[in-house]
């Protein structure tokens, strides 16, 4: 797609518009639900020990009814990493199939509320990794502890502190507050930091998830403001410039479109045909953005990933994620939690319509702010680059098409830096200029020379802000900022109080075993001050474009893990007889693979000419790790099975029946999943 420069950089940068009653509303709602949930978890729980104790503050007495479960849940998982990185992707060339991460988690959701579940409770454990003490032995919980502590604080709770900082710098930019810049999303981080660390020190997981009821709610109506108001937009915006929008293959005319409703706008712009070249192309649009399944080529989902890749970190994130989970582990009952994951399952349907929906229209409303976003981000790299001579620099096919010119200065400047001699023809086109710039940089690496930032056309990652900074109007912007920012407050805060558990229970606790209720509370209570200063450090520097995108760095991270901790937890669940040692070496061994795939395996291969190319998509490399993880565990199960099966313990502080009406509602919730791929294919 090739937008004039021009035309692209004009943008309406003007301030988030918010008037005095939006502030003030604004605050008296975050404070005011802030202040009930914390009071809410400072009650005694009626079902277990007072709040104060260990199992009041990480699991919430062990009382959460089902609307609190299936709310929480929601809540806990969309904030401001969805409504940035997965908007910012639908944004992108994706679309729509980025929302096979929605749909197919309400399968996922299923899954794990009768088969994860009733297993997870059984144990009556506040962690998931002391299910695999009792399993596979300390050592096997440890590993897989410090594990999930690392990716917890440097991957997810560091995003939602970026993403969420990103709303606040692009929706406030040019907005002073006692002398700070809202603009600068350092600020914005500590801003959200700070704020989650006070509210679960003093409510932990009850305030959590009492206040996820309201902000889960919030953030779905809000969601379905911002949409009504792009369609709105869209319906009303001229012609001439929604046209230079559609994606290459639509046929799309502007005495189209000026006959066409909001709704009609949307599927003649963005509706292609598909194609191999389009996915190869990686930002190429002309296989469209409302299929669900994407080509074999796809760098980011294909539909390869589809049979088996995507379901490794679906059910990791919703069965085995510690922050995830402790909502489902704090059920009153086995009932009740299965009947809160059906009804956030139900939910979770509902998702692609919030989120991924309006990131697919901002590139068609407002594709000169995402243009002009990314000018500002370029603008320090540019600037390095004009006066470091010893580095290379990246850029993406958008930025070709956006600024042809810089990206041949910056061509010329690679060149010089790797001592290569090119000719970079007068009249060269977007993919001449890549492909050259791509054999630059593959030089340079055998070279050793150093590459610096990526230059990038757009700013996704701006894309829901951008939309609520052009369409919020005074009067409405209060509601959904509060939604927004009070859901990045309770992720954030469900995430550090997950972390403190884990902290807590599985490694303090194997030290000094006969802690007090009191010290165990304080103990979370450091972890959670510790962990926000980690993550409020890491977060400034995930707007890196090297990441890809703040959706993409979430899930591919977490590929360490999550691929073996699953193979692991299967085997735990299926098969009483697999050795304890297949526990950390399973984790451990998925690491080490992972890391080859994509560094060392992968790029072998492929210089020498081989289907596996070294830039496979991340979601493929997780289930080729998976898929070795279970085989290592079948060999090792054949070859040392255990003399005796391993007899887990059985809980006796809630009721272990299971819910029978709810499995009639998982599966139409499979049905609808079903209907959904049926229409978007």
């Amino acid at each position: 797609m090739n937008l004039p420069f021009s035309l692209l950089a004009q943008a309406s940068l003007e301030a988030g518009k918010m008037s005095t009653l939006d502030v003030i509303l604004f605050i008296i709602v975050v404070v005011g639900v802030i202040a009930f949930g914390i009071w809410q978890g400072r009650k005694e729980s009626a079902d277990a020990a007072e709040s104060g104790g260990a199992a009041g503050y990480f699991l919430a007495g062990r009382g959460l009814t089902w609307w609190l479960v299936g709310f929480s849940l929601i809540a806990a998982n969309i904030s401001t990493e969805q409504f940035v990185g997965m908007s910012g992707q639908a944004a992108d060339w994706l679309g729509m199939a980025v929302s096979s991460w929605e749909w197919l988690s309400a399968t996922a959701l299923v899954l794990v509320a009768f088969v994860f579940l009733p297993k997870l409770l059984r144990c009556g454990i506040y962690t998931i990794p002391e299910f695999l003490e009792y399993r596979y032995g300390r050592f096997s919980r440890i590993v897989m502890a410090v594990a999930t502590l690392i990716i917890l604080v440097g991957v997810p709770t560091a995003s939602v502190i970026y993403s969420g900082a990103k709303v606040i710098s692009v929706f406030f930019q040019g907005r002073m507050v006692m002398g700070a810049d809202l603009g600068d999303i350092t600020i914005g981080c500590w801003i959200i930091g700070i704020s989650a660390a006070i509210y679960v020190l003093v409510g932990g997981l009850k305030a959590c998830a009492w206040t996820d009821l309201i902000w889960g709610a919030g953030l779905i109506a809000g969601g379905a403001v911002v949409t009504w108001l792009a369609f709105g937009a869209l319906k009303d915006a001229d012609p001439n410039q929604l046209i230079l929008t559609k994606v290459q293959n639509s046929t799309a005319t502007v005495s189209d479109l000026e006959a066409a409703s909001g709704w009609g706008r949307f599927i003649l712009l963005n509706d292609g045909k598909s194609g191999e070249a389009a996915a190869m192309a990686g930002e190429n649009l002309s296989g469209g953005k409302l299929h669900m399944v994407r080509p074999i080529h796809d760098p980011e989902l294909p539909w390869t990933v589809l049979l088996l890749g995507i379901w490794v970190p679906i059910c990791f994130y919703w069965g085995l994620n510690q922050y995830i989970v402790q909502r489902t582990l704090g059920s009153k009952s086995l009932a009740e939690g299965q009947k809160g994951i059906i009804f956030a399952a139900t939910l979770k349907l509902l998702i692609p319509f919030l989120i991924v929906i309006p990131g697919i229209l901002c590139f068609n409303l407002y594709n000169k702010d995402l243009r002009a976003e990314a000018v500002k981000k370029n603008a320090s790299t540019l600037l390095e680059m004009r006066g470091a001579p010893a580095k290379v620099y990246p850029f993406t096919g958008n930025f070709v098409a956006a600024d042809t010119a810089t990206a041949r200065e910056i061509l010329t400047h690679n060149a010089n830096a790797a001592k290569m001699e090119i000719a970079i023809p007068t009249e060269a086109t977007s993919d001449q200029l890549l492909e050259l710039n791509k054999k630059v940089l593959e030089e340079a690496v055998t070279k050793q020379i150093p590459a610096g930032t990526k230059l990038i056309g757009y700013d996704y990652d701006a894309a829901f802000p951008t939309l609520m900074r052009n369409l919020m109007r005074p009067g409405l912007t209060w509601f959904v900022l509060a939604a927004i920012f009070g859901a990045v407050v309770s992720s954030l805060a469900s995430m550090l109080n997950s972390a403190a558990t884990i902290a807590t229970m599985d490694l303090v606790h194997q030290v000094k075993k006969d802690m007090s209720e009191k010290s165990t509370v304080l103990s979370g209570q450091f972890f959670t001050l510790l962990f926000v200063l980690i993550s409020c450090l890491i977060a400034p520097g995930l707007g890196d474009p090297k990441f890809g995108g703040i959706f993409k760095f979430i899930q591919e991270f977490q590929g360490y893990i999550s691929p073996g901790v699953l193979a692991v937890f299967l085997f735990g669940f299926l098969s009483p007889r697999t050795p304890r040692y297949f526990g950390w070496v399973g984790i451990l061994s998925n690491v080490v693979l992972y890391h080859s795939i994509k560094h060392w395996i992968g790029p072998i291969l492929g210089k020498n000419g081989m289907w596996f190319a070294p830039d496979v998509s991340y979601v493929d490399r997780m289930g080729l790790c998976f898929l070795f993880v279970v085989a290592l565990g079948l060999v090792v199960t054949l070859a040392n099975p255990l003399s005796q099966p391993v007899k887990l313990p059985v809980t006796e502080l809630i009721s272990l029946e299971s819910s029978k009406s709810t499995k009639v509602w998982g599966a139409i919730v499979i049905v609808a999943t079903l209907i959904l791929y049926a229409i978007f294919s």
